[in-house]
Protein backbone atom coordinates (compact mmCIF):
# COMPACT_ATOMS: atom_id res chain seq x y z
CA UNK A 1 0.00 0.00 0.00
CA UNK A 2 1.21 3.15 -1.04
CA UNK A 3 2.35 5.91 1.69
CA UNK A 4 0.70 8.80 0.41
CA UNK A 5 0.73 11.49 2.81
CA UNK A 6 -1.13 15.28 1.50
CA UNK A 7 0.54 18.06 2.85
CA UNK A 8 -0.50 21.72 2.88
CA UNK A 9 1.49 24.90 3.21
CA UNK A 10 0.58 28.70 3.27
CA UNK A 11 2.30 31.68 2.00
CA UNK A 12 -0.13 34.10 4.04
CA UNK A 13 0.37 38.21 3.66
CA UNK A 14 0.45 40.36 6.77
CA UNK A 15 -2.85 41.60 8.39
CA UNK A 16 -1.40 43.97 10.65
CA UNK A 17 -1.40 42.66 14.36
CA UNK A 18 -0.77 39.26 15.62
CA UNK A 19 -3.97 38.25 17.05
CA UNK A 20 -5.92 38.17 13.50
CA UNK A 21 -2.62 36.87 11.59
CA UNK A 22 -3.51 33.80 14.21
CA UNK A 23 -7.23 33.39 13.40
CA UNK A 24 -6.12 33.75 9.39
CA UNK A 25 -4.01 30.71 9.93
CA UNK A 26 -6.75 28.88 11.96
CA UNK A 27 -8.79 29.20 9.15
CA UNK A 28 -6.58 27.75 6.68
CA UNK A 29 -5.55 24.85 9.15
CA UNK A 30 -9.59 24.08 8.98
CA UNK A 31 -9.94 24.77 5.26
CA UNK A 32 -6.61 22.40 4.79
CA UNK A 33 -8.23 19.65 6.82
CA UNK A 34 -11.30 19.71 4.99
CA UNK A 35 -9.07 18.99 1.93
CA UNK A 36 -7.65 16.15 3.67
CA UNK A 37 -4.65 17.73 4.23
CA UNK A 38 -3.02 15.56 7.13
CA UNK A 39 0.14 17.86 7.45
CA UNK A 40 0.78 21.63 6.96
CA UNK A 41 3.75 24.45 7.83
CA UNK A 42 3.63 27.72 8.58
CA UNK A 43 5.61 30.57 7.88
CA UNK A 44 8.45 31.82 9.29
CA UNK A 45 7.19 33.77 12.76
CA UNK A 46 4.21 33.03 11.07
CA UNK A 47 2.14 35.17 13.63
CA UNK A 48 4.11 38.53 12.82
CA UNK A 49 5.58 40.96 10.44
CA UNK A 50 8.99 40.03 9.29
CA UNK A 51 10.21 42.87 11.72
CA UNK A 52 13.99 41.99 11.35
CA UNK A 53 14.19 44.65 8.47
CA UNK A 54 14.57 47.19 11.57
CA UNK A 55 16.80 46.43 15.04
CA UNK A 56 13.99 47.49 17.35
CA UNK A 57 13.86 45.97 20.91
CA UNK A 58 10.01 46.80 20.85
CA UNK A 59 9.65 43.57 18.66
CA UNK A 60 11.02 41.54 21.59
CA UNK A 61 7.05 42.09 22.69
CA UNK A 62 6.60 39.27 20.04
CA UNK A 63 8.31 36.31 21.94
CA UNK A 64 6.52 33.58 23.63
CA UNK A 65 7.47 30.89 25.60
CA UNK A 66 7.65 27.50 23.62
CA UNK A 67 5.88 24.82 24.56
CA UNK A 68 4.08 26.79 27.40
CA UNK A 69 2.88 29.58 25.48
CA UNK A 70 -0.58 30.56 24.66
CA UNK A 71 0.21 30.28 21.03
CA UNK A 72 2.00 26.43 20.83
CA UNK A 73 -1.17 25.62 23.32
CA UNK A 74 -3.63 27.08 20.85
CA UNK A 75 -2.22 24.71 18.12
CA UNK A 76 -1.86 21.95 20.16
CA UNK A 77 -5.63 22.15 20.48
CA UNK A 78 -6.14 23.22 16.72
CA UNK A 79 -4.27 20.08 15.69
CA UNK A 80 -6.35 17.51 17.34
CA UNK A 81 -9.04 18.82 16.17
CA UNK A 82 -8.17 18.83 12.58
CA UNK A 83 -6.39 15.31 13.22
CA UNK A 84 -2.73 17.47 11.32
CA UNK A 85 0.50 17.77 12.30
CA UNK A 86 1.16 21.08 12.32
CA UNK A 87 4.70 22.98 12.08
CA UNK A 88 4.48 26.37 13.63
CA UNK A 89 7.43 29.13 12.90
CA UNK A 90 7.21 31.22 16.02
CA UNK A 91 9.43 33.93 18.01
CA UNK A 92 10.75 32.02 20.98
CA UNK A 93 11.73 33.16 24.80
CA UNK A 94 13.85 30.63 26.55
CA UNK A 95 14.55 33.14 29.60
CA UNK A 96 14.61 36.99 30.03
CA UNK A 97 16.44 38.47 26.89
CA UNK A 98 16.55 34.90 24.98
CA UNK A 99 15.33 34.48 22.05
CA UNK A 100 15.24 31.99 19.51
CA UNK A 101 13.95 31.65 15.78
CA UNK A 102 11.86 28.69 16.55
CA UNK A 103 8.93 26.11 15.12
CA UNK A 104 7.46 23.54 16.73
CA UNK A 105 6.45 20.22 15.76
CA UNK A 106 2.83 19.36 16.88
CA UNK A 107 1.51 15.78 16.37
CA UNK A 108 -1.74 15.13 14.80
CA UNK A 109 -3.19 14.00 18.48
CA UNK A 110 -1.74 17.57 19.64
CA UNK A 111 0.86 16.20 21.50
CA UNK A 112 4.02 18.55 21.58
CA UNK A 113 6.72 16.96 20.04
CA UNK A 114 9.54 19.28 20.23
CA UNK A 115 11.20 21.90 18.41
CA UNK A 116 13.78 23.67 15.79
CA UNK A 117 15.76 26.36 16.57
CA UNK A 118 17.02 28.03 13.53
CA UNK A 119 21.03 27.27 13.35
CA UNK A 120 22.24 30.12 11.14
CA UNK A 121 21.23 33.71 11.37
CA UNK A 122 22.33 36.44 9.01
CA UNK A 123 23.26 40.10 9.95
CA UNK A 124 22.82 42.00 6.88
CA UNK A 125 20.77 45.09 5.59
CA UNK A 126 17.20 44.24 5.45
CA UNK A 127 17.45 41.32 7.44
CA UNK A 128 19.35 42.19 10.90
CA UNK A 129 18.43 39.02 12.75
CA UNK A 130 21.44 38.83 15.28
CA UNK A 131 19.66 41.95 17.05
CA UNK A 132 16.52 39.56 17.29
CA UNK A 133 17.95 35.70 18.06
CA UNK A 134 20.55 33.68 19.41
CA UNK A 135 21.55 30.87 16.99
CA UNK A 136 20.08 27.38 17.74
CA UNK A 137 21.38 25.09 19.36
CA UNK A 138 19.69 22.08 19.45
CA UNK A 139 21.06 20.32 16.41
CA UNK A 140 18.91 18.76 13.67
CA UNK A 141 16.10 16.72 15.08
CA UNK A 142 13.89 14.61 12.98
CA UNK A 143 10.50 14.11 14.61
CA UNK A 144 8.36 11.10 14.44
CA UNK A 145 4.99 12.03 13.54
CA UNK A 146 1.83 10.58 11.99
CA UNK A 147 3.13 11.25 8.91
CA UNK A 148 6.26 10.18 8.91
CA UNK A 149 9.77 11.34 10.18
CA UNK A 150 10.18 15.35 9.89
CA UNK A 151 12.63 18.10 9.87
CA UNK A 152 12.84 21.72 9.57
CA UNK A 153 15.42 23.88 8.65
CA UNK A 154 14.51 27.64 8.76
CA UNK A 155 14.98 30.12 5.95
CA UNK A 156 19.05 31.44 5.84
CA UNK A 157 19.57 27.68 7.00
CA UNK A 158 18.64 26.94 3.15
CA UNK A 159 21.97 28.39 2.16
CA UNK A 160 24.10 25.57 3.75
CA UNK A 161 24.53 21.94 2.62
CA UNK A 162 26.00 21.21 5.61
CA UNK A 163 22.42 21.05 8.62
CA UNK A 164 20.07 20.05 5.03
CA UNK A 165 22.49 16.32 5.07
CA UNK A 166 22.28 16.14 9.07
CA UNK A 167 18.33 16.23 8.46
CA UNK A 168 19.07 13.28 5.93
CA UNK A 169 21.41 11.30 8.30
CA UNK A 170 19.02 11.94 11.27
CA UNK A 171 16.19 9.75 9.72
CA UNK A 172 14.05 13.00 7.85
CA UNK A 173 11.40 11.86 4.78
CA UNK A 174 9.97 15.66 4.82
CA UNK A 175 11.75 18.62 5.51
CA UNK A 176 9.80 21.80 5.89
CA UNK A 177 11.34 25.12 5.12
CA UNK A 178 9.74 28.23 5.87
CA UNK A 179 11.26 31.63 5.16
CA UNK A 180 10.62 35.38 5.12
CA UNK A 181 12.98 36.23 1.63
CA UNK A 182 12.37 39.00 -0.58
CA UNK A 183 12.92 39.44 -4.21
CA UNK A 184 16.62 40.98 -5.49
CA UNK A 185 19.91 39.17 -4.34
CA UNK A 186 19.16 35.18 -3.44
CA UNK A 187 15.66 34.81 -5.71
CA UNK A 188 17.24 32.99 -8.42
CA UNK A 189 18.90 30.39 -5.90
CA UNK A 190 14.92 29.92 -3.98
CA UNK A 191 13.83 26.64 -6.35
CA UNK A 192 17.97 25.97 -7.07
CA UNK A 193 18.96 25.20 -3.23
CA UNK A 194 15.84 23.59 -1.62
CA UNK A 195 15.39 21.36 -4.84
CA UNK A 196 19.46 20.36 -4.57
CA UNK A 197 18.28 19.67 -0.85
CA UNK A 198 15.79 17.39 -1.63
CA UNK A 199 18.58 15.45 -4.53
CA UNK A 200 21.48 15.01 -2.59
CA UNK A 201 19.48 13.91 0.25
CA UNK A 202 17.02 12.01 -0.58
CA UNK A 203 13.99 13.58 0.66
CA UNK A 204 10.76 15.76 -0.12
CA UNK A 205 11.04 19.29 1.10
CA UNK A 206 8.15 21.60 1.15
CA UNK A 207 9.24 25.23 1.53
CA UNK A 208 6.95 28.49 2.37
CA UNK A 209 7.83 32.12 1.71
CA UNK A 210 5.07 35.00 2.85
CA UNK A 211 4.04 37.28 0.12
CA UNK A 212 3.65 41.02 -0.02
CA UNK A 213 4.94 44.09 1.13
CA UNK A 214 4.90 44.70 4.69
CA UNK A 215 4.31 48.70 5.55
CA UNK A 216 6.16 50.20 8.09
CA UNK A 217 8.83 47.46 7.95
CA UNK A 218 11.17 48.32 5.04
CA UNK A 219 10.33 47.77 1.32
CA UNK A 220 10.98 43.91 1.30
CA UNK A 221 8.80 42.96 -1.38
CA UNK A 222 8.26 38.78 0.16
CA UNK A 223 7.55 37.12 -3.57
CA UNK A 224 5.87 33.61 -2.05
CA UNK A 225 6.70 30.81 -4.88
CA UNK A 226 6.17 27.96 -2.04
CA UNK A 227 6.26 24.52 -3.49
CA UNK A 228 6.55 20.89 -2.57
CA UNK A 229 9.29 18.63 -4.15
CA UNK A 230 10.60 15.14 -4.79
CA UNK A 231 13.60 13.56 -3.70
CA UNK A 232 14.14 14.23 -7.55
CA UNK A 233 13.84 17.70 -7.11
CA UNK A 234 10.78 17.82 -9.18
CA UNK A 235 7.72 20.19 -8.17
CA UNK A 236 4.86 18.85 -6.89
CA UNK A 237 1.68 20.59 -9.07
CA UNK A 238 2.61 24.27 -9.66
CA UNK A 239 4.80 26.53 -7.74
CA UNK A 240 2.58 29.22 -5.02
CA UNK A 241 1.67 32.48 -6.64
CA UNK A 242 4.44 35.16 -6.92
CA UNK A 243 2.04 38.00 -5.19
CA UNK A 244 -0.93 36.68 -3.98
CA UNK A 245 -2.07 34.38 -0.74
CA UNK A 246 -2.81 30.78 -1.59
CA UNK A 247 -3.07 27.52 0.25
CA UNK A 248 -1.20 25.21 -1.33
CA UNK A 249 -2.07 21.06 -0.89
CA UNK A 250 -0.28 18.57 -3.11
CA UNK A 251 -0.21 14.48 -2.29
CA UNK A 252 3.51 13.74 -1.66
CA UNK A 253 4.12 9.61 -2.36
CA UNK A 254 6.86 8.97 0.52
CA UNK A 255 7.18 5.47 -1.08
CA UNK A 256 9.72 7.50 -3.71
CA UNK A 257 11.87 8.30 -1.19
CA UNK A 258 13.25 4.51 -0.91
CA UNK A 259 13.10 4.34 -4.74
CA UNK A 260 15.32 7.41 -5.39
CA UNK A 261 17.73 6.17 -2.54
CA UNK A 262 17.95 2.61 -4.38
CA UNK A 263 18.90 4.11 -7.11
CA UNK A 264 21.34 7.52 -6.03
CA UNK A 265 23.01 6.09 -3.30
CA UNK A 266 24.59 8.99 -2.15
CA UNK A 267 23.96 7.27 1.74
CA UNK A 268 26.36 4.78 0.51
CA UNK A 269 28.96 6.55 -1.22
CA UNK A 270 29.61 8.83 1.19
CA UNK A 271 32.98 9.32 2.12
CA UNK A 272 32.93 11.24 5.32
CA UNK A 273 36.44 10.55 6.75
CA UNK A 274 37.42 13.06 3.75
CA UNK A 275 35.40 15.74 4.22
CA UNK A 276 37.07 17.12 7.24
CA UNK A 277 37.94 20.57 6.53
CA UNK A 278 33.78 20.98 6.46
CA UNK A 279 33.82 21.22 9.99
CA UNK A 280 37.11 22.53 11.03
CA UNK A 281 36.58 25.86 12.70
Amino acid sequence: MARMVKGALLQASWTGDKDSMIEKHISYVRQAAEQGAQVMCFQELFYGPYFCQVQDAKYYSYTEPIPNGPTTEKMQKLAEETQMVLIVPMYEEDGAGIYYNTAAVIDADGKYLGKYRKTHIPQVKGFWEKFYFRPGNLGYPVFDTAVGKVGVYICYDRHFPEGARMLGLNGAEIVFIPSATSRGLSQHLWKIEQTSHAIANGYFVGTINRVGIEQDFGSNDYYGQSYFCTPRGEFVGQVGDPHQEELLIRDLDLDLIKEVRNTWQFYRDRRPETYDKIVAP
